[in-house]
């Protein structure tokens, strides 16, 4: 019994140490700004296969620096179909930092800090054939669940979080 309490303890100070680092934003996309994203794209229904925009379309021209928004833990580097080359990233307050489409990665597992660079602008996964971009999202691991709502995919509202919200408070 003493050994779960200590181990509870110790896992209940881990989830508080998370929620304690503090959180800076950069602009992921070097040399990017307001006028190179849609401001209405997050929660855009209707989205292609996934049904709704979960996050955030920067674009830019392809080769771009792409770099890490806020330090963290590259938890996985690779190809998937949807998304192509893709970074993932644990961050402070335990929000996974989702980065799609990439032409380059240049990063690998390990710590990463704001804005070193972790890959380059593309147009792989099902972006080929449209504009380079990135597709930029914020995933919580702690539910927010008084942001469900009604609409389309509306219980997931718990767990995205709009990243133009934090890219706005930084580049202005």
């Amino acid at each position: 019994m003493k050994r779960r309490t200590e181990i509870l303890i110790g896992l209940l100070c881990i989830l508080i140490a998370g929620l304690l680092i503090p959180q800076h934003f950069t602009m992921p996309v070097e040399n990017a700004s307001a006028k190179d994203y849609n401001q209405q794209s997050f929660w855009y229904y209707p989205w292609g296969k996934s049904g709704t925009h979960k996050g955030v379309d920067i674009f830019a021209k392809k080769g771009t620096n792409l770099n890490a928004s806020t330090s963290g833990l590259i938890l996985y580097t690779g190809k998937i179909k949807m998304g192509g080359k893709i970074v993932i990233i644990l961050g402070p307050k335990w929000r996974i930092h989702y980065y799609a489409h990439l032409d380059e990665i240049t990063a690998s597992f390990g710590w990463t800090n704001r804005n070193d660079k972790i890959g380059t602008v593309g147009d792989s996964g099902n972006a080929k054939g449209k504009p380079p971009h990135v597709h930029y999202s914020i995933v919580t691991l702690l539910p927010y669940v008084w942001r469900i709502d009604t609409g389309p995919q509306g219980w997931k509202k718990m767990f995205y979080l709009n990243p133009i919200t934090y890219l706005k408070t930084e580049s202005e």
